[in-house]
Parts: C-alpha cells; sequence; structure tokens
C-alpha cells in the first residue's frame, strides 16, 4: 500500500506534528459515495468483486461491501491480495512479513475487480497488484478504489474511486488510521523530518 509507516508520524507537541484531514465521520461518508459510484458504473454491482491490499486496503473492502449490500440487497464478495511478492522494491528494502491473498468462492474470472487501497501515491503498489492478479484469474475488467490520492505518480495509474484528493509536497505524510488496525478511523497530514532517498 502507498502509505506511510508508523514511525513517520510526529509528537503531537511538535509545531509540524501530523494534522487530521479527515475524520471518522468523513470516512465513513466517502466510503458511501464511494459505494454508490460502484453501482452506477457497474450497473448494479451484480459481478463486483472487492479485493483489498492488506493491511488497511482489507478493512476498507469490507466496509464497502457491507455499504454495497446495505444498497443493492446482495452480498458483494470480498477477498485480499497480497502483493508482497511482486513489489519492484524488494531488493532495496528489509524483508516484509507476507500478507494474505483471499479470493472470494466463485474466483475472478469474468468478474469486474474492484482493488481497495488506502492511499495512492507512487502508483507502484497498485502495478504490484496487477501483476499479482494476473497471476490468479482473468477479470473482466479491473477499477481502483483509494481513500486518497496524494498525488506524485510515477506510473500511468489513475484511481476510479477517490475518497479525497489531497494535494502533497514529498515532504509530506500521509497516515491512514483505521478503527480495525489502529482504534481510530482518521486521515493524518504530517511533515517528515528527513526525507529518505528512493522512497516508493
Amino acid at each position: 500500500m502507498d502509505t506511510q509507516h508508523p514511525q513517520n508520524q510526529q509528537d503531537p507537541a511538535h509545531p509540524d506534528a501530523a494534522r487530521p484531514v479527515l475524520e471518522g465521520p468523513d470516512i465513513a461518508r466517502v466510503l458511501t459515495r464511494i459505494a454508490h459510484e460502484i453501482v452506477e458504473r457497474a450497473k448494479g454491482a451484480d459481478d463486483v468483486v472487492l479485493l483489498g491490499i492488506p493491511t488497511r486496503g482489507v478493512f476498507l473492502a469490507e466496509r464497502l461491501a457491507v455499504k454495497l449490500e446495505e444498497i443493492t440487497g446482495r452480498k458483494t464478495p470480498v477477498g485480499s491480495l497480497d502483493i508482497t511478492m511482486y513489489r519492484d522494491d524488494l531488493r532495496m528494502k528489509p524483508a516484509r512479513a507476507l500478507g494474505r491473498t483471499e479470493i472470494p468462492g466463485d474466483g475472478i474470472d469474468g468478474r469486474l475487480v474492484v482493488l481497495v487501497d488506502d492511499v495512492l501515491f507512487s502508483g507502484r503498489t497498485i502495478r504490484a497488484a496487477l501483476d499479482a492478479l494476473g497471476d490468479i484469474g482473468r477479470p473482466r475488467a479491473v477499477q481502483l478504489a483509494v481513500l486518497v490520492d496524494r498525488g506524485h505518480r510515477e506510473l500511468p495509474i489513475r484511481a476510479d474511486y477517490v475518497g479525497k484528493n489531497l494535494p502533497t509536497s514529498l515532504r509530506e505524510t500521509v497516515k491512514v488510521q483505521l478503527a480495525e488496525e489502529d482504534g481510530r478511523d482518521a486521515v493524518l497530514l504530517g511533515v517528515k523530518q528527513t526525507a529518505p532517498a528512493g522512497e516508493q
């Protein structure tokens, strides 16, 4: 996922400490809007499968599935897609823990797969997700839903559904917190103490 790690969040007493740009109610509203947009674009969402990119993308996909069921009255298959071994920075960064890939029972062949992630940044995570998806099946189409698009793309990748466009500088950090993992819902914008070289 194209998000920042917890160590980038700064001491709240620091003058440049991370500030919330979305709170819990805002996140709930944008997920409801995205769910309605999926139903509209997919003409009912009958063949939609949601695949979240671990970790927080999985929680967002599960929340979207609940909202889609509220709208359509039908359960939307939801799963997860681990992209760890497909990343192009494996040789440059420490070993990562493997996430999980869970594909719903009917698979993805011929279905509309909506990839779900928390932050869209360089686009490299989504490129890895497309590679991983190609090894699993052949969907009818693939779309992308993200909670935050912070810009700075390095690849020609665009989200179909965006909760919030958040223009940032490369000195800034964007951290998504979700209750399932962090105990609260928020999107935090902060400033890095230092800018590591070769950041993805």
